[in-house]
């Protein structure tokens, strides 16, 4: 397997994210090791917080949150998923899969032992993380699922259409812009920058290219049968599970993601679901401190 790894010094010196930097070796398919990057900040002795982000984005969407959690005590873990980030970037896009992105996660999440949970997760965070529950459910204390849903196969809406469409049709995805087109207040050069610091061109972005088609929302997407068993487990799951959706996201409030778990879930019921007015598709960067409110809340109570 062809693996690409980005220059650390594409890293250094990124506005508000002085985090240092941890690895952890997971294996593919092939056998081929793969290095999985993550922050780890806070008490080693507290139950952990762990933030899940999505595509084309990495850890540094939760750098505005870090330190808030921290401060309140908790110890927070914020890992890259495979090809995004720090994380190494497999060349092939046939290597990335859902059941890939699953196992990597399950792997590393494994080896550091890590329990006691309570798992955010926005975009993609929440298709890989919630399919980690039905493995490692007794790892897991309490969800806080954010913009983010479980598609059961049942079709295209017109958004997931046009992004399928854009995604597939440029040979390098503009990544600081498609952030700051999913958010409400404007980024500064900077932050567009690194976001962009992951690629220094195209040939590092087979994982990013690749999310969109692994959406499981046609019915033959070969990732619907985990996101079934998954449902079935969540549908038992009586462990706390909280909705937080920004009224301006069209990816997964629009269609109502939120109303679903809040009906299927029987941990989500008399829970305090929150809708924020404003925030779009990355809530972590338009209400980084209402978020660190509501999860410290939510653990506390």
């Amino acid at each position: 397997m062809d693996v690409l790894r980005t220059p650390d010094e594409r890293f250094a010196d990124l506005p508000d994210f002085a985090f240092a930097p941890h690895y952890h070796e997971v294996t593919a398919d092939d056998g081929t090791r793969l290095r999985m990057h993550f922050i780890d900040e806070g008490p080693r002795d507290a139950a952990p917080v762990l933030l899940l982000h999505g595509n084309p984005s990495w850890s540094y969407l939760y750098r505005k949150m870090i330190p808030g959690l921290v401060a309140r005590g908790h110890r927070v873990i914020a890992p890259d998923l495979m090809g995004l980030g720090r994380s190494d970037k497999p060349v092939d896009q046939e290597v990335f899969t859902l059941a890939a992105h699953v196992d990597w996660l399950s792997q590393w999440l494994v080896a550091e032992d890590v329990d006691r949970i309570t798992l955010f997760c926005q975009d993609w965070g929440g298709l890989a993380g919630l399919n980690l529950l039905p493995l490692h459910g007794d790892r897991f204390d309490r969800v806080v699922a954010s913009n983010t849903g479980l598609p059961e196969g049942k079709g295209l809406n017109e958004f997931m259409e046009a992004w399928l469409a854009f995604s597939q049709s440029v040979d390098e995805l503009p990544v600081g812009s498609l952030i700051q087109s999913g958010s409400t207040r404007a980024l500064t050069p900077g932050e567009l920058a690194a976001y962009d610091a992951p690629f220094p061109d195209g040939t590092y972005q087979a994982s990013p290219k690749r999310f969109p088609l692994l959406i499981t929302v046609q019915p033959a997407n070969p990732g619907v049968p985990m996101v079934m068993e998954t449902w079935a487990f969540l549908e038992s799951w009586e462990k706390p599970f909280l909705t937080v959706f920004g009224d301006q996201d069209p990816v997964s409030f629009g269609p109502g993601a939120h109303l679903g778990f809040q009906r299927r879930v029987p941990g989500a019921q008399g829970q305090p679901h929150v809708v924020l007015e404003g925030p779009n598709h990355f809530i972590q960067e338009d209400a980084p401190d209402e978020l660190v409110d509501i999860i410290d809340s939510f653990i506390r109570s």
